[in-house]
């Protein structure tokens, strides 16, 4: 929803918000929600964009030993069930159906759901032990129905390896299903599940696949669920091993020239690899369905978890963690967190379409988008009058639950109405989104991705109110760290120029200081260095603030350590900062934005409760006494900044 240019820089905050509000997103700004009385429709996807996998039964023509779907092989789908899946899958606004089991292939209506598939104007997928595909008939109507996408399982690069994890004389087909495919433009992986029994045997794949010149190579460490859960001693390696063997296989393939891709490991343990990672959502998933489930339902990582260890680790947005299964034997001992990287402290919700509905319903519980097939965190609808727009975060530099959280517990997420790569007034530039009241009392509030409302009011201005009132109140040395350009110093000046507070300034940053040296008053000190490795002697201190920096420390504990043991007693600690937040944004803006050369300086987006924690832990050790004179939580209805004040006993 894009607005009209904001104010001269000469406006006072009042007009510039009225001129935010006579700009606000409206539903006939045609480069965001189209135009006034358009009918819903499905967003315009690239080809293969995004993927639906419905499971078609669980039955298969190998017996492989880490079967996922051991215990259900006899159960296979209805096929009019699955077509009225495909069906669903076109409605929603997928690209393409993958067809997945068990194994899809030996279904005698396969060539049927092809038909049907391309009839829809949408592509085909398989998920494949490719033993059918070793067959040029069957591979040449599959390709003329579409097939665009395969993800064909072979385990090893001999028959021996092969053979054995699948317990079937399937390796010669498998190869001969490469052949046919190969060579045609399709998406096409090799995805070896890595067990103890071919753990040592990686390389001879990589030769293998190095005849394929369009085959991606992906090495997934096997989950302990169906057969490897059964013979998780005799199957499931340490993942420190699949890690090592992994990355030897990789620097072989760099020589092969072979493209390598990894699933299941944790990108902790796979340096130079981290960005290899592949999974379900790199692969553009949307939804999946198993026989029997009424609807379709957003991909997740449900079967995988971030144990603690991975907290405050840079890589954690887009990896996998541990398998439960896994995690449940072995723990997390294995790790070994990124905690020296910047992560990003925002992300984009990217518009996809525009449906219409009476204002009065919900086209989610009452219409025909349903409730299911939207996540929670990734999507995102704003309503305004009959309009509503749907938008998609497609970022890996948060988790799902790290957006949801940002989503709905935080209430963080904005329309964006800046004109540049990203906004830089907050208050002009971007409008709150709040759960519309049609959400109350619904039964599926908990769990629905909801429907959001822009909210006209400057909630910015509003909060950072309380923290400027906070530093306007500060008396005598003040340490100042992380002070950059110095956000509050239209508070501070005053103060510093009459006398009443006596700055000195800390920042890494040499250029950061040297603009901010020529705009303070004479007297003000500026000192270039780390906060967590001050060199001021034994100087003490009446105030220590840290604004707008405190993510931005590479090591809080020490910089906390440093501040709190200068200290008088009595004197004061101030600390504010910002939480990560979403952006709603038409095409062109994400792209502007994913393109900006801005670095990122976050190392965490702690909130106020994990700042307090580790605040009050540190204060604990050095034995110092704090009490709390002030907390402002981020929540619904708040701007993404919160503050914490206390002072030492």
């Amino acid at each position: 929803m894009v607005r009209e240019p904001s104010a001269p820089a000469s406006a006072g905050p009042g007009d510039r918000r009225e001129d935010a509000l006579a700009s606000a997103p409206r539903m006939d700004d045609r480069t965001h929600l189209g135009r006034p009385g358009r009918p819903s429709r499905p967003p315009a996807l690239r080809p293969g964009d995004y993927k639906a996998l419905i499971k078609v039964g669980y039955g298969c023509n190998e017996h492989c030993t880490f079967c996922h779907t051991l215990d259900v092989r006899p159960i296979d789908g209805d096929g009019e069930e699955v077509e009225r899946k495909i069906v669903r899958a076109a409605e929603l606004g997928h690209a393409m159906v993958v067809l997945s089991g068990g194994e899809p292939t030996i279904r005698p209506e396969l060539l049927r759901w092809a038909a049907r598939i391309a009839g829809l104007g949408l592509d085909l997928g398989l998920v494949t032990n490719g033993r059918a595909l070793a067959y040029p008939e069957l591979t040449d109507k599959l390709v003329a129905h579409r097939l665009r996408y395969v993800y064909l399982s072979l385990h090893g690069g001999s028959a021996p390896v092969h053979n054995r994890l699948v317990r079937s004389d399937a390796f010669d087909q498998a190869v001969a299903a490469l052949r046919n495919l190969s060579g045609r433009g399709l998406d096409l992986t090799v995805n070896c599940v890595v067990t103890r029994q071919n753990l040592a045997h990686l390389r001879g794949l990589v030769d293998l696949v190095a005849a394929f010149a369009d085959v991606t190579l992906k090495f997934s460490m096997v989950e302990p669920k169906g057969g490897a859960a059964r013979n998780f001693e005799l199957l499931v390696p340490r993942v420190g091993a699949v890690a090592e063997a992994v990355l030897a296989a990789a620097a072989h393939a760099r020589e092969r020239g072979v493209r390598v891709q990894h699933g299941g490991i944790p990108r902790c343990l796979l340096p130079g690899l981290e960005d290899s990672y592949s999974d379900l959502r790199s692969h553009r998933y949307w939804t999946m369905v198993e026989i029997g489930e009424p609807d379709l339902f957003p991909v997740d990582d449900d079967n995988k978890r971030h144990p603690p260890a991975c907290a405050n680790c840079s890589l954690r947005g887009g990896c996998p963690g541990l398998y439960r299964g896994y995690h449940d034997v072995h723990g997390d001992g294995e790790l070994r967190p990124v905690t020296d990287r910047p992560r990003a402290n925002s992300f984009n919700y990217t518009l996809e379409a525009v449906h219409e509905a009476p204002e009065a319903t919900c086209p989610l519980r009452q219409g025909p988008l349903g409730v299911t097939p939207w996540e929670r965190g990734r999507h995102l609808f704003v309503r305004r009058g009959p309009a509503i727009a749907r938008y998609r975060a497609d970022t890996r530099d948060f988790t799902d639950e790290e957006i949801a959280a940002v989503k709905h517990d935080l209430g963080q997420v904005y329309v964006d109405a800046a004109r540049g790569p990203a906004p830089q007034d907050f208050a002009r530039e971007l409008v709150p989104l709040a759960r519309s009241p049609l959400c109350a009392g619904c039964p599926h509030l908990s769990s629905c991705t909801g429907m959001f409302e822009p909210v006209f009011e400057d909630i910015f201005t509003r909060d950072d109110a309380v923290v400027r009132a906070r530093l306007a109140g500060l008396v005598g040395d003040v340490l100042d760290l992380g002070c950059g350009d110095a956000p509050y110093l239209d508070v501070l000046a005053p103060r510093i120029a009459a006398g009443a507070v006596r700055y000195t300034g800390v920042d890494p940053d040499e250029a950061a200081l040297a603009r901010l040296r020529a705009r303070l008053p004479a007297g003000a000190e500026l000192r270039r260095g780390e906060a967590e490795a001050l060199e001021l002697g034994e100087r003490r201190f009446d105030a220590v603030t840290i604004l707008r920096s405190y993510n931005h420390l590479r090591d809080p504990d020490r910089a906390l350590t440093a501040a709190l043991s200068r200290l008088r007693p009595g004197g004061v600690l101030v600390v504010c900062d910002n939480t990560a937040f979403g952006l709603a944004r038409t095409p062109a803006q994400t792209n502007r934005g994913e393109r900006s050369s801005a670095r990122r300086e976050h190392y965490r987006n702690d909130t106020a409760a994990e700042a307090a924690l580790r605040i009050e832990a540190v204060a604990a050790e050095l034995g110092v006494t704090l009490a709390a004179h002030d907390r402002r939580d981020i929540g619904p209805g708040t701007s993404n900044q919160w503050l914490l004040v206390y002072s030492v006993a």
